[in-house]
C-alpha cells in the first residue's frame, strides 16, 4: 500500500531536519575565528563610532575645568541578505519508495551547500579588502590611509605588498603597537593571532613554532615566539583565494561582525501541481566590519 504524501512528510521531517544539523555541524565554521555573532532584529544594522577624547589637560588652580566634546566619526552598515535553497523528491520517487534514501543523501548535500556559501561570504572581506569593501571611513577595508578626526591616518597595510616572513611579521606586529585613536591618543593595540590560506600553513609553522630564526645558522632567538608576539598561533581558512595573502588579527574590539536576523529554518511542503515533496532551508544574516583597525593584512609581494 502506497504511503500518503501527508504521512511521509510527518515521518520523515524530524529525521531529515536531524540529518540536515548533524551535516550542518560536520563542518569546521572558520568564519567564527574572525567575526563576532550578534542578533538583528531589523532589516539592517548600522554602527557608529565615536572620537572619544582628547588628553586631559592640567588644570591650574582656580581654573576652570576644559570640556570637549565626542564627535561621529563614520557609520558601517550590515545590510542583511536571505540565503535560501532546497530540493525536491518526486510523486514517482515516492511511489517507488525511494524518498528515503534520495532524501538523506540530499539533505546532507543541502546543509553542505549552506555552510560553503557562509563561508565564502565571511572570507569575502578579505579576499576584497584591499581593492573593495569599502568602509565607513570611505577607504578600502585594508588600507595606508584611514582617516582620523585630528588629521592623521591608520594604516593597517604596508606601503609595499610583502609576503609571509619573520621581516613581514615583526614589522606588522611594530605598525599595529602605533595604532591610535580618532584624537591621536595611543591606544597599545596587539596583535593576537595570525589567518592564512592553506597555501601558507608550513611558512606559518616554522615562523610561529622555530626557537632560533628561520633560515639562519646563528644563534639568534626567533623573537616572535620568544616574546609570544602572536600568542593565538596561527589558523587556516580555506576560502581565502589569494595563495600569499596573510593577516593578523589585533585586541582591537568591536570589529568584524556577523548579525543573524533569521537563523537557519527548514521545512517540508507537498506540491499540488507535480505531487512531488520538498525540503528547503533558509537563513538571513550579513558579514561586515565596525573597526578596520580589528586586521592587519598584506596582499602578498
Amino acid at each position: 500500500m502506497a504511503i500518503a504524501r501527508s504521512q511521509l512528510m510527518k515521518e520523515l521531517l524530524p529525521g531529515l531536519n536531524a540529518l540536515f544539523g548533524l551535516e550542518y555541524a560536520r563542518y569546521p565554521e572558520e568564519w567564527k575565528q574572525s567575526f563576532e555573532t550578534e542578533n538583528s532584529e531589523r532589516s539592517f544594522e548600522e554602527e557608529t563610532k565615536l572620537s572619544g577624547f582628547g588628553s586631559a589637560p592640567i588644570k591650574d588652580e582656580g581654573a576652570a575645568i576644559a570640556f570637549d566634546d565626542a564627535q561621529e566619526v563614520h557609520t558601517s552598515r550590515y545590510t542583511h541578505e536571505t540565503i535560501a535553497l532546497g530540493f525536491s523528491i518526486t510523486e514517482e520517487a515516492v511511489e517507488d519508495n525511494l524518498y528515503d534514501s534520495l532524501s538523506a543523501r540530499y539533505t546532507k548535500a543541502l546543509a553542505r551547500s549552506f555552510q560553503h556559501t557562509k563561508e565564502v561570504k565571511g572570507a569575502a572581506l578579505f579576499n576584497e579588502g584591499f581593492t573593495g569593501q569599502t568602509g565607513g571611513d570611505g577607504v578600502s577595508l585594508f588600507n595606508t590611509s584611514h582617516p582620523l578626526v585630528n588629521g592623521g591616518t591608520n594604516a593597517n597595510r604596508p606601503s609595499t605588498a610583502v609576503d609571509l616572513n619573520e621581516t613581514s611579521l615583526e614589522a606588522a606586529v611594530i605598525a599595529i603597537g602605533k595604532y591610535t585613536d580618532e584624537r591621536g591618543l595611543k591606544i597599545a593595540a596587539r596583535p593576537t593571532g595570525l589567518l592564512i590560506p592553506s597555501d601558507l600553513q608550513f611558512v606559518a609553522e616554522r615562523l610561529m613554532k622555530s626557537e632560533g630564526r628561520v633560515g639562519t645558522s646563528d644563534n639568534d632567538v626567533n623573537a616572535l615566539v620568544s616574546s609570544n608576539a602572536l600568542g593565538g598561533g596561527y589558523s587556516i581558512n580555506h576560502y581565502l583565494t589569494d595563495t600569499d595573502a596573510f593577516f593578523i588579527k589585533t585586541d582591537i574590539p568591536n570589529g568584524f561582525k556577523h548579525f543573524v536576523r533569521v537563523p537557519m529554518k527548514t521545512s517540508m511542503e507537498g506540491d499540488f501541481d507535480t505531487g512531488n515533496v520538498r525540503y528547503k532551508g533558509r537563513e538571513r544574516y550579513s558579514f561586515g566590519f565596525s573597526d578596520p583597525l580589528a586586521y592587519y593584512g598584506s596582499p602578498g609581494a
